[in-house]
C-alpha cells in the first residue's frame, strides 16, 4: 500500500485492501493458535518441576483454552467458498400463520442480532415491513465482519415454530413459518450485468420505526428486476440516494446467487431448499410446546435448550452444517474423478 501509484485506481486499492483483511481473517487465528502451543508446551514444563494442585487447574485452563483455538481454526477451514470471507445479509419473510408467523420474523430477528453480538459484528436492519398486530411481515438485517457469510449461509429455508399462541385467548397451540435467506454483501459483482431498462425503481414514503425524517420523505426505495422477478426494498438510511445503494447491492448479491446456481445446474436446488414458507418444507424446527425442542432436519443436529438457542446461541447448527457441506463436496469430487 506503500508503494507509489498504489491509489491511483482506488477501487483497485480497496479491492485489493479488502482481499488483504480477508488473509489477515484466516491468518490471524492460526498465529495465535500457534503461540497457544507454544505456551502450553512451557507450561507442561513448569508442571513437570510444580504438580501442584493450582499447576494442573492453571493447565487445565490452558488446554480448553487452546482447544477453542484449534476449533476456531479448524472452523475456518471448512470456510473456502468464494464468498464466504464476506458480510451477510439476512432476509426474513413472514408465512403461513398470520400474526403469529409476523412474531415469529422479530423473534428470529432478535436470535440472529443476538448471535452476531455475540461474535462482535456489527448489524444493521436496512428493511422492515413491520406486521399490523406485531412483529414484522418481513425484515432485512445487515450482518458486517469476517466470514459472516460463510457462517450464516447454511441458515437459508423456512424455520418452523410450535408454541401457545400469546395472541390467542384460548391459549391455543399455533404452528408458524418464517422464510431466511442469506445473500453475501458484494461491493461489486463484475460477471453480473444489470442494464437500467431492466429495473423499475420506485421511491416512496417508509413505512414503520426510523424517525422523523425518514417518514416524512419519500426515501425509501423498492427495484424490481424485470427479467427475473426479483423485487427488493431498502428504507432505513437518511437518503434516497443510499437507500438505492443498498437495494442495489441487494439486489447484485442475488442475482449473483441465480447466475451461480445455473452454472451449476441447481437452481431448482437452491430454492427449494427455501420451497413454500409452510409445513413440510422447513429445515430447522423450533417446539415450546408440548415440549422444548430444537432441531435442525437436514443435519440432525438438536437440544432441549431452545431458550439459549433463541438467545443467539446457534452455533453447533452451523458448524455441523458446514461440516457435512464439506464432506458432500468432497464426495462429490471423488465421484467425478472416477
Amino acid at each position: 500500500m506503500g508503494e507509489a501509484g498504489f491509489w491511483d485506481d482506488p477501487e483497485q486499492a480497496q479491492r485489493t485492501i479488502d482481499r488483504l483483511k480477508s488473509l489477515n481473517a484466516f491468518i490471524k487465528p492460526v498465529q495465535e493458535l500457534e503461540q497457544a502451543a507454544g505456551d502450553l508446551e512451557a507450561m507442561l514444563e513448569l508442571a513437570d518441576e510444580d504438580p501442584t494442585d493450582s499447576m494442573q487447574a492453571e493447565l487445565a485452563r490452558e488446554v480448553r483454552r487452546v482447544q477453542g483455538l484449534l476449533e476456531a481454526v479448524e472452523l475456518r477451514t471448512l470456510m473456502t467458498g468464494k464468498y464466504d470471507d464476506r458480510a451477510a445479509f439476512v432476509a426474513i419473510q413472514a408465512g403461513a400463520g398470520g400474526t403469529e408467523a409476523c412474531d415469529w420474523v422479530s423473534m428470529l430477528l432478535r436470535m440472529y442480532t443476538r448471535w452476531a453480538q455475540r461474535h462482535g459484528f456489527e448489524t444493521e436492519i436496512v428493511d422492515e415491513v413491520p406486521g399490523e398486530e406485531a412483529g414484522f411481515r418481513s425484515v432485512t438485517l445487515a450482518v458486517r465482519g469476517d466470514y459472516v457469510y460463510g457462517f450464516l449461509q447454511g441458515e437459508t429455508g423456512v424455520h418452523r415454530l410450535v408454541r401457545i399462541s400469546p395472541f390467542d385467548a384460548a391459549a391455543r397451540r399455533h404452528t408458524s413459518f418464517a422464510s431466511v435467506e442469506v445473500i453475501p454483501e458484494l461491493e461489486e459483482t463484475p460477471d453480473i450485468e444489470i442494464r437500467d431498462e431492466d429495473l423499475v425503481i420506485e421511491t416512496m414514503r417508509a413505512s414503520g420505526a426510523g424517525g422523523q425524517h425518514v417518514n416524512k420523505t419519500s426515501s425509501a426505495v423498492r427495484i424490481t428486476h424485470i427479467p427475473t422477478g426479483i423485487v427488493v426494498k431498502c428504507q432505513n438510511e437518511r437518503s434516497q440516494h443510499r437507500n438505492r445503494a443498498m437495494a442495489m447491492k441487494i439486489l447484485r448479491a442475488k442475482l449473483l446467487r441465480l447466475e451461480e446456481a445455473k452454472r451449476r445446474e441447481e437452481l431448482g436446488k437452491l430454492y427449494d431448499e427455501k420451497g413454500d414458507i409452510a409445513f413440510g418444507h422447513q429445515i430447522r424446527s423450533y417446539v415450546l410446546q408440548p415440549y422444548q425442542l430444537v432441531k435442525d432436519h437436514r443435519t440432525g443436529v438438536e437440544t432441549a435448550k431452545v431458550q439459549d438457542v433463541l438467545d443467539g446461541e446457534i452455533d453447533p447448527f452451523l458448524e455441523e452444517y458446514l461440516r457435512q457441506k464439506v464432506k458432500r463436496e468432497q464426495a462429490e469430487l471423488a465421484r467425478k474423478r472416477q
